[in-house]
């Protein structure tokens, strides 16, 4: 049995959407971000930094979701250029620029939605990440126009941006971004994205834009 050690909302999202490409069996065990249990010795035994994702497969624990998404697909041989692949390099190229991307989503989640009371969030370091994350969309919208997918066809390089899809214009205007909006819609519409979505649980998000103060 695999079992995904997973957060709604949170990086275990990649691969829940790639279990769900590969057709793979598999069960969810739910954890909570404010509950404490990430901190508890059991979830530290599967994950040291006591963050998700971890996945239970072939008899061992494997943490961080990357090298989670890499390993699933060396193990499938489906979904990703095998090593010494022309396009390997580019693979693992983007899944690096996803994590880039998605540890800048997260500082706005921290500013935006976690940090309590809104006097202790920090008007300048939003405005720092939501201009860092800004140049991380031009990357990709200058990629992405005229492509379909991340590589020349879907794999899971696509499913490593699954975090930040649902991010990326709650804290920047669509406006300038057609293709990446495109592909963030095309991706939405895959069903197995519609699969892990419905497995994923509760938005983190309870508004469709977060305002970048002006102070």
């Amino acid at each position: 049995m695999i079992r995904l050690h997973h957060v709604p909302g949170s990086r275990s999202f990649r691969v829940l959407w790639l279990l769900e490409e590969l057709g793979l069996p598999y069960e969810v065990r739910p954890w909570s971000l404010t509950d404490g249990s990430l901190r508890t010795p059991e979830f530290r035994a599967l994950s040291p930094a006591g963050r998700v994702p971890a996945l239970d497969l072939d008899g061992e624990t494997i943490f961080e979701s990357t090298a989670i998404l890499q390993l699933l697909t060396e193990r499938e041989r489906r979904l990703a250029p095998q090593p010494g692949a022309a396009d390997r390099a580019a693979f693992l190229q983007w899944l690096a620029f996803a994590e880039t991307q998605a540890n800048i989503v997260q500082a706005l989640n921290i500013q935006h939605i976690f940090l309590r009371p809104p006097e202790a969030r920090s008007p300048a370091l939003i405005r720092l990440e939501t201009k860092r994350l800004a140049l991380t969309m031009q990357a990709l919208e200058a990629h992405l126009t005229g492509r379909e997918t991340i590589l020349s066809e879907f794999s899971a390089a696509d499913c490593a941006f699954g975090f930040n899809l649902d991010a990326l214009f709650r804290f920047v205007r669509a406006d300038a971004y057609p293709a990446l909006a495109a592909y963030r819609d095309r991706m939405r519409a895959r069903p197995a994205y519609a699969r892990a979505l419905t497995q994923d649980g509760d938005s983190l998000y309870s508004r469709d834009f977060y305002e970048m103060p002006n102070d």
